[in-house]
């Protein structure tokens, strides 16, 4: 068995039609633009945490600032 139920030889055949109504450049170039994507959308979310880290950094630092200036006023 394979994947839901489907065999090895169901995927096989499937996979030769597919290569032969698109043809391997044009597979090729679906392939590349699909890695292009989740590369790009992986850099996008780390860039995002990196940003969200320096801000709560920041937050935290202005926190400290804020209750050290209140601290001395009293």
């Amino acid at each position: 068995m394979g994947i839901g139920g489907i065999s090895i030889w169901q995927l096989l055949i499937i996979l030769a039609i597919i290569v032969l109504l698109f043809g391997t450049k044009k597979l090729r170039g679906i392939g590349s633009d699909l890695g292009g994507a989740v590369k790009g959308f992986k850099k996008a979310v780390s860039d995002e945490d990196k940003q969200s880290d320096a801000i709560q950094k920041k937050s935290e630092s202005d926190k400290v600032t804020d209750s050290a200036k209140k601290h001395d006023k009293v």
